[in-house]
């Protein structure tokens, strides 16, 4: 927990960010403590990318004010831009300099070199050095991610914002990726990561939700999850798409949708028992024509809660 002596990594009071006449960020506030792996979730176009670029001090607010590590990005950017490590969605190294050069070259800009900074890269440049030679264009997705957070921490940054790091990148490596960002954490390294991926916010100590530039909630993965207040039921049927568009017109319905190989189905009762429900459902699928109709309770998650905190008039807040 954030102290006297441990200030807050990062502070955004009502920040704000137009372009033109397009609201990107409306109202952002929230805090990071120091040493916290910290996660913005939601759905491209929600405001994550300028979130970041603001906290990276590569782009000024509308309104609003921003602090990392004590310092105001926009009056101490250049003071404020050595003690952070940065990585953009988009993969932004060299493709035609070798993984060697790439990071001899990051390691140059802030006056650094990659034998000062060994220990802090050791555990993700062991996995790179194999590969001195080859130029960056010709990874693999998984390591040229390993590659680009090798050059964000290759001058020692004192906090590191990562934008997206698994987008795009195969399940192995994004399990392997969040490893990595785990073994940095117990080191004392406060992480700042976005995220469309909703089963990787349950790898960050607290996490908020973002959608169309505001903040739906802040809270651990585990209590946004629980916040979820009505019958959630898992439905299995040979024909989900059918079956979905049939649960759409029945009128106990709150929500239905898809998630893995299954529909999971929210019913508009929040005080009805959800064995009774699910009984209920299945008879309703059944007389529609569906046979095999497997309908049970099921455990809410943070995309579930995403999903019904997106029902919110807009301009809502949840705490």
């Amino acid at each position: 927990m954030t102290t006297a002596a441990q200030p807050p990594a990062v502070v955004a009071d009502s920040l704000e960010k137009r372009f033109g006449g397009t609201p990107a960020l409306v109202g952002v506030s929230f805090s990071v403590d120091a040493g916290e792996l910290f996660g913005f979730v939601g759905p491209d176009g929600g405001g994550k990318t300028t979130l970041f670029r603001i906290l990276a001090t590569l782009m000024l607010p509308s309104a609003g004010s921003a602090r990392v590590l004590g310092r105001d990005v926009v009056r101490d950017l250049w003071s404020l831009r050595p003690r952070i490590g940065y990585m953009p969605g988009r993969f932004s190294l060299y493709p035609d300099l070798s993984v060697l050069e790439n990071l001899q070259f990051f390691a140059s800009v802030f006056g650094t070199t990659i034998a000062a900074a060994r220990a802090q890269i050791a555990p993700i440049y062991s996995q790179l050095e194999p590969f001195n030679e080859r130029r960056a264009g010709a990874l693999s997705g998984g390591m040229k991610q390993k590659l680009a957070l090798c050059c964000a921490l290759v001058h020692r940054p004192e906090i590191l914002l990562l934008d997206e790091p698994t987008t795009g990148v195969d399940a192995v490596s994004r399990r392997e990726f969040w490893d990595l960002l785990g073994d940095l954490k117990r080191s004392g390294m406060t992480i700042v990561v976005s995220t469309p991926y909703m089963d990787e916010a349950t790898r960050c100590d607290r996490v908020a939700l973002m959608q169309r530039g505001q903040l739906l909630a802040t809270d651990t993965p585990q209590r946004i999850a629980a916040s979820f207040d009505r019958p959630l039921l898992a439905v299995h049927a040979a024909d989900r798409y059918r079956a979905l568009l049939a649960l759409r017109e029945w009128p106990r319905t709150q929500a239905v949708y898809p998630f893995g190989e299954s529909l999971h189905y929210v019913d508009a009762r929040a005080d009805a028992a959800a064995d009774a429900i699910a009984t209920e459902v299945a008879a309703f699928l059944t007389a529609r024509g569906f046979a095999g109709v497997q309908v049970a309770p099921a455990t809410p998650t943070v995309e579930d809660a995403f999903i019904a905190r997106m029902g919110a008039p807009e301009g809502a807040h949840a705490a």
